[in-house]
Formats: C-alpha cells, structure tokens, sequence
C-alpha cells in the first residue's frame, strides 16, 4: 500500500529550501562581489563580515528549527538547545574578531595585505 504524501510537509520542506538558498545566495554572491560601501569598519570588524554572521546564525536557527522539530518540543527544552547555541556562537566569534585583530595590527607591518 502507498503511503500518501501530506501536502503541507512537502510544501513545508520547499518552503525552508527555498528560503535557504536565497540567503545561500545572498551571500555568496556578497563573497564574490565585495561590495566596496560594506567594506567600512563597523564593530570590530567589516559590515560585510557581520552580514555574513547573521546569515549563517539565520541559516543555523532555521535548519535547527525545522530539521531538528524543535517547533513541536517543550518550551523549556528549545530555550536550553537555542541558547546553548547562541551564547557559544556568540563567545566564538568574539574571540575570532579579538585575535584576529591582535594578528593583524601585529602582523601589519611585516605583511603586505
């Protein structure tokens, strides 16, 4: 006997590629083009970094979301995996943005960028 398929899963899962490959899109086409106004310092680092950071954590909490069904857990459990994550992602790309700009001013002066 064939199993029927339920209509919303299916679009469902288009829904989430779709939206995946656009922003799998938007930023590599921001890696290739290198807009040159996004090349201005912001935080501790380019604006052009930070938008790649917050589409991949998008990326991230979408793929979490749907793929992991933490839609359908318990409210207690989706905060413990969630913020789990966002403060290690968080305390990660800190210490990435603090020693990468400790290599660069000391490196500058050797290395010709």
């Amino acid at each position: 006997m064939a199993h029927a398929h339920d209509n919303s899963n299916v679009r469902r899962i288009w829904n989430v590629f779709f939206i995946l490959s656009i922003i799998t899109i938007v930023e590599v086409l921001l890696g290739i083009f290198k807009p040159e106004a996004l090349h201005l310092n912001g935080w501790g680092t380019s604006w052009l970094n930070w938008i790649f950071i917050i589409l991949t954590l998008a990326k991230a909490y979408g793929i979490t979301w749907t793929f992991m069904h933490m839609e359908g857990e318990k409210t207690w459990f989706r905060r413990a995996v969630v913020w789990t994550a966002v403060f290690l992602i968080i305390y990660l790309v800190t210490l990435l943005l603090i020693e990468g700009d400790y290599l660069y001013d000391t490196l500058a002066p050797l290395v010709r960028w």
